[in-house]
């Protein structure tokens, strides 16, 4: 994955820095951010590392596991290579205790996804489609992903509600 090479060693720095004992991360505490925020998670939270707030930039994110979805979805013409966290890995690293979340996109459209979807299914938060950046104009920089081809019951309405693109903020009522 290209954007891979470029951030490995921040990446491998984030991940040192999370596995050390005696440091903030590993007692539950998130790093603060030292980018753009990409994604801000508010509620019921455990972990707030800014104003109350889990906010997270494009190198916390990329520290997570990076998962791929090979996937036709309901708003592109072919398939596509989508890849990102789990959404349940991003959502308990801020230590989210709702049995649910609402997810709000760049133009407030906001979706309800019970925490059940997250465990039933591997949900990711796309960063990347086909190796690219996902930029605004193309459903990101965050797009809430369902793995549509390997389980063809997610293709239905309730679902394609809950895949949220343009995500900028998690609620965890």
């Amino acid at each position: 994955m290209r954007y891979r090479a470029g951030y490995l060693l921040t990446t491998l720095l984030l991940l040192t820095f999370m596995a050390l004992p005696g440091t903030a991360a590993s007692h539950g505490a998130l790093p603060k951010p030292q980018g753009e925020v990409l994604l801000s998670i508010s509620g019921d939270i455990a972990h707030a590392n800014v104003s109350g707030e889990a906010r997270f930039d494009r190198q916390m994110l990329m520290g997570f596991d990076s998962h791929e979805i090979h996937t036709h979805t309901p708003w592109h013409h072919d398939a596509g290579v989508y890849e990102g966290p789990l959404l349940r890995d991003v959502l308990a690293a801020a230590g989210v205790r709702s049995e649910r979340i609402r997810v709000r996109a760049l133009n407030d459209f906001e979706a309800e996804i019970p925490l059940t979807d997250l465990h039933d299914y591997d949900v990711i938060l796309a960063m990347s489609r086909n190796g690219e950046w996902m930029q605004i104009r193309e459903f990101g920089p965050l797009f809430v992903l369902y793995p549509f081809d390997a389980h063809p019951e997610l293709m239905n309405e309730t679902i394609r509600f809950r895949s949220v693109w343009q995500v900028v903020h998690i609620h965890a009522p």
